[in-house]
């Protein structure tokens, strides 16, 4: 019996550490220090974009999401995966336009969530928005829902993959935040990279915390939520919108 026993606990020992999905395991992982503490409820992550500072000619965040995360590098084609990308955003009143980072918007009440059949796509405790690939089917409700165009498919075999960040062919993905980096209590690829160019367009924090930089900047200037019309208050924010 104390054999069995033994067994028993190394067993279970062994399948906390099994990863499900990027910063996911059977006994969850997170972010909020220290490294081994479950994903808090009290924490959200999110980022705060200033449109300003972000330089209609600068890709540094898109070139490190790409590297980070092993995806598709050079000239892109209509079916490769971004998980950042440029888009334009012109003020109709007047005139003005810029480049600005879109990405996954990490939404309180993500609509990917709400139509996934498998519950591949699921919304962490700390507020970032994952797919499980193993249980995704590949149905791509997800990304029909989503108001933002943040998902791809990924239609081919994938080489060369980062053994943080699983990809799969015949799965839904999209940016996670760097959700590997944060559970290492580091920056997302894309923040730590805009801040080395100097420009410092991207803040990255606790938007409950009000004594991070993050929270404090929100509650100072007049930042938006792209579609806030459609209430899904999402985790990232854009000022000079």
């Amino acid at each position: 019996m104390t054999d069995r026993r033994r067994f028993l606990e190394l067993s279970a020992a062994a399948l906390a550490g099994i990863a499900l999905a990027p910063g996911i395991r059977l006994i969850q992982v997170a972010a909020a220090r220290p490294l081994d503490a479950p994903a808090s409820g009290k924490v959200r992550w999110g980022l705060l974009i200033d449109t300003s500072r972000c330089g209609d000619d600068c890709d540094a965040c898109l070139s490190a999401c790409r590297k980070e995360n092993h995806l598709p590098q050079g000239e892109l084609r209509r079916t490769d995966a971004q998980w950042i990308r440029k888009v334009a955003v012109k003020d109709m009143r007047s005139g003005s336009a810029r480049q600005v980072p879109m990405m996954c918007q990490h939404c309180a009440k993500p609509p990917c969530v709400d139509v996934c059949p498998t519950g591949a796509s699921f919304k962490r405790a700390d507020g970032i928005v994952l797919v499980d690939r193993h249980i995704c089917i590949g149905c791509r409700y997800c990304m029909m829902a989503c108001p933002y165009k943040a998902r791809s498919f990924v239609h081919e075999p994938t080489t060369g993959q980062n053994p943080e960040v699983p990809r799969g062919q015949g799965c839904v993905e999209g940016c996670h935040l760097c959700v590997h980096r944060i559970d290492r209590n580091e920056l997302p690829a894309c923040v730590e990279a805009c801040a080395a160019t100097g420009r410092k367009a991207m803040l990255f924090g606790d938007l409950n915390d009000p004594a991070a930089e993050i929270a404090q900047r929100i509650a100072q200037v007049a930042t938006a939520q792209v579609r806030a019309d459609l209430r899904l208050d999402p985790g990232v924010r854009y000022q000079g919108l």
